[in-house]
């Protein structure tokens, strides 16, 4: 990996960082009223996959999904707003944190079922096949997602059609209170693939370079046509399920191993490795403090949706009852 692609990942791993904690401490000194899903642990496995994929690919993700989202480039103010329920938000205020949309950088589906994501990025894959438009589309979820009857459905229908689509699954090895163990008696996801006959990847997803090589190399496999990938990521969720829940039942050697996997401080590292200096990391990290101060003040300074949106975007054409 050089050193442009690392910087890459930096900056993209470090703006789903910073803006965890911005949106947390918003929360917290009660300015912002929002359900929140912290993806605290989960940045740079999001941030690398990212990298290794073009703007305009698809990108279909979940309620906890707001590192997928500003890693594939979806503007902070715009965010900010729509989370904040302001009409200069993506979707106009009216999704919220949990139902994100912005096809400009790809970001189709925000989706706040468990699951239900994976047959939408068979629609948008299928569409680009008969297109030839060669995008291919990430489907990201965790590992509880996985014993839901759409993961086997739609993993059949891809690898069946031989679609354009990467099933990312962040196993963060909890599916809301339940151990993957508690849930799941296979030793990793990734086996499913084979019942398929679907490629598949299984790679730590704490590990900046070996990340972003699996990634890669899920992506030219599908979008050279080969089919898809079922691509899974081992990570962590270092808080609750959501903002403000604890983890207290986590076994503490298991929130031992998570505080010493934790992705930030080893790719700042792998950073000072590859010669950055801390000043270099420094200004990035002041440049996107600064960037979500800007987006902060837009969300608030911005009107709410007016009444007569209420109607507005719900049908095509209405219709008269």
């Amino acid at each position: 990996m050089n050193r442009e692609t690392l910087l890459d990942i930096y900056t993209r791993t470090m703006r789903c960082a910073r803006s965890d904690e911005t949106l947390r401490s918003l929360i917290i000194s009660g300015k912002l009223a929002t359900l929140y899903y912290t993806y605290r642990g989960q940045e740079l496995v999001t941030a690398a996959m990212m990298a290794a994929v073009n703007t305009d690919d698809y990108l279909v993700t979940t309620y906890r999904g707001q590192h997928d989202q500003i890693a594939k480039g979806v503007p902070f103010d715009l965010l900010y707003a729509e989370i904040a329920g302001r009409a200069t938000g993506t979707c106009k205020g009216k999704g919220g944190s949990m139902h994100i949309t912005h096809p400009a950088t790809g970001v189709m589906v925000t989706t706040g079922v468990v699951g239900s994501g994976l047959p939408i990025a068979n629609g948008l894959a299928l569409s680009s096949k008969n297109r030839k438009d060669g995008k291919v589309t990430i489907c990201c979820f965790g590992d509880g997602a996985t014993n839901i009857g759409a993961f086997h459905e739609a993993l059949n229908m891809a690898q069946l059609y031989m679609l354009p689509v990467i099933f990312f699954c962040q196993n963060n090895r909890y599916g809301e209170h339940t151990a993957f163990a508690d849930h799941t008696k296979v030793d990793s996801i990734v086996t499913r693939a084979a019942a398929y006959g679907m490629k598949g990847i299984h790679v730590d997803g704490n590990d900046a370079e070996a990340m972003y090589a699996a990634a890669a190399e899920a992506v030219e496999h599908a979008r050279s046509g080969k089919g898809p990938v079922l691509l899974e990521a081992m990570c962590y969720r270092m808080m609750g399920h959501f903002f403000g829940a604890d983890f207290s039942y986590m076994p503490a050697d298991h929130v031992a191993e998570m505080t010493a996997e934790d992705p930030l401080p080893k790719l700042r590292q792998l950073m000072l490795d590859h010669q950055f200096t801390e000043a270099e990391l420094a200004e990035i990290v002041a440049k996107i403090d600064a960037d979500l101060e800007a987006a902060t003040e837009f969300a608030f300074n911005s009107p709410f949706p007016g009444a007569e949106e209420l109607r507005i975007d719900v049908f095509e054409e209405e219709i008269a009852a």
